[in-house]
């Protein structure tokens, strides 16, 4: 007897471990081990990686849009997938780009520096390379720990080229190969005036005197400018069409094989000039050079002034709630923003290089690798299609279906979760801050995009650009290059509101290139293109 109870012990402690080991096969919602390890691009680091490893807590900092800001709990629906797919708590930071970002990162880095930020200095974050602060990232940015990264958005011959100081401290963030940089001005005032889209300079100097003279809103009143721009106090700026006008393009370019520098050319002085007409004209928004961005686009808004340059795909789009064409609307049921091109005949700028890096803490690096190798996986899941989507289209069966490759946005449930929570899908873009649908092949129906958002898509292909030289114009070491801009600011500023001429700009020039080492700058500049074959 007794040697039959433990047989039947026996067999029920089988039977039992048996039943426990069935329980813990994965189910067809569970990762299964090809998704664990990673069998493709897009499936590394993206899968169950989280939950194999400790929970750490990360603080990014990041630039965003202006309206926007991120829900409180489960309603940022990408936070809490990123928390729940890579086991972070996450934390992410957000101020509008400007000098108070840079300030902000200033302050951080000298004390709590963040985990990741995206960089918006002048220079590049070369300063933080000069002075030290950034991480190498030779180990944490290779096509095997970011494969959507260098699948969909870089190469590594660019990511070469892009360093500084002969330092691996910095990667770019995606950037858009096309640019969007136009002016928009308000058909529904050339109307009322019984005038057409200027097509030539003059043209839109005359548009300029008949907004500000000639009523163009109907007010029965002098309320209107004609054009806008934010100096922020500090510079003349680049969005004055005058620059174009004289041949300088945005924001350098080779003419004759030769550098030219848009903002320090001797050209300024008919630039400023021209500039110092139409202010004294009265026909530019007086407050133009306290504006800080985005003052300028609010004044576009509320009615004030009727040309001023935008620099994004969706700028004035119908389809983006926060553009300066849904916000005027708002208040001018009638008004309407077009592009318009005023130099058709010449290149206004050149083809986008590499823009804002993401960069790493070389404090953060040594004391806490993890939170860089962490940060690194989520960057490239972001870049995945998958991080795509839910940044730019939300919750696949929710905000939109999928067909095959045919994305259709569910605009009802798109606006209630998203736009109307802050629109917060644009700060989590940071890291792919455009439309980049057709990298991943992807056909988008959006019922929010009108027939005039596509028209002003298609105007686009219009406006006439170089070619990139392909380059990162990086100043010589030990160059103040910040001071360099600053003084040649400052002499700027001087020649419009003090000399109210570009008489002086020829002996401020000399002194920017002697006193403050411009020659240096642009020798090195003019060596660095040499070398890659871009001036001979």
């Amino acid at each position: 007897m007794l040697k039959e109870v433990k047989s039947g012990l026996v067999f029920l402690t089988l039977i039992l471990l048996l039943v426990a080991c069935s329980s813990h096969q994965p189910s067809e919602s569970s990762p299964q081990p090809d998704n664990i390890t990673g069998t493709s691009d897009e499936d590394v680091g993206q899968t169950g990686e989280g939950a194999k490893k400790e929970k750490i807590s990360l603080n990014w900092f990041v630039t965003s849009q202006p309206n926007t800001n991120l829900p409180d709990g489960d309603k940022d629906f990408v936070r809490k997938t990123i928390e729940e797919k890579f086991n972070v708590e996450m934390k992410l930071d957000y101020m509008i780009q400007g000098q108070d970002f840079i300030n902000k990162t200033n302050l951080l880095l000298a004390s709590t520096p963040p985990d990741m930020w995206r960089d918006s200095t002048p220079d590049g974050g070369n300063q933080y390379a000069l002075d030290d602060l950034l991480a190498d990232l030779t180990p944490f940015v290779t096509p095997e720990t970011m494969p959507n990264y260098f699948k969909y958005w870089t190469t590594e011959k660019e990511l070469q080229a892009y360093q500084i100081q002969n330092k691996f401290v910095r990667a770019p963030i995606p950037f858009n190969r096309n640019i969007y940089r136009v002016y928009y001005i308000r058909e529904d005032w050339l109307k009322n005036l019984g005038l057409e889209v200027p097509t030539t300079y003059d043209e839109y100097v005359d548009v300029l005197r008949k907004f500000r003279n000639d009523d163009p809103n109907r007010s029965g009143s002098k309320d209107t400018y004609g054009f806008t721009t934010a100096g922020g106090g500090s510079g003349i700026g680049t969005d004055w069409p005058e620059y174009f006008r004289h041949g300088l393009t945005y924001p350098r370019k080779i003419e004759n094989n030769q550098y030219v520098d848009m903002l320090t050319d001797p050209r300024i002085e008919y630039v400023i000039d021209d500039i110092v007409k139409l202010i004294e004209e009265d026909l530019i928004d007086p407050d133009w050079f306290l504006n800080k961005d985005p003052q300028h686009i609010e004044k576009a808004i509320q009615g004030k002034v009727g040309v001023i340059l935008g620099t994004r795909q969706e700028f004035a789009l119908d389809s983006n709630p926060q553009g300066i064409q849904a916000r005027t609307k708002q208040l001018f049921p009638d008004a309407n923003w077009v592009p318009m091109n005023i130099f058709p005949d010449t290149s206004i700028a050149i083809k986008p290089s590499p823009g804002s890096p993401f960069l790493f803490a070389k404090q953060v690096a040594e004391k806490d690798p993890e939170k860089v190798k962490r940060s690194i996986e989520i960057l490239d899941w972001l870049a995945s299609e998958e991080g795509y989507l839910l940044t730019h289209y939300g919750v696949e069966g929710q905000h939109y279906t999928r067909k095959g490759n045919t994305i259709k946005i569910n605009l009802e449930a798109f606006t209630n979760d998203v736009i109307t929570q802050g629109d917060f899908l644009k700060i989590w873009q940071f890291f792919t801050p455009f439309d980049a649908s057709q990298i991943f092949d992807l056909e988008v129906l959006d019922p929010r995009q009108t027939d005039r958002d596509r028209e002003i898509l298609e105007f686009f292909s219009t406006v006439k650009l170089d070619e990139n030289e392909g380059v990162s114009l990086i100043a010589p070491e030990g160059f103040d290059l910040a001071a360099f801009r600053k003084r040649q600011s400052e002499f700027q500023v001087k020649a419009v509101l003090e000399d109210k001429s570009g008489k002086n700009w020829p002996q401020y020039r000399e002194e920017l290139m002697t006193k403050y080492n411009g020659n240096e700058l642009f020798n090195a500049y003019i060596e660095i293109m040499r070398k890659a074959g871009a001036i001979k």
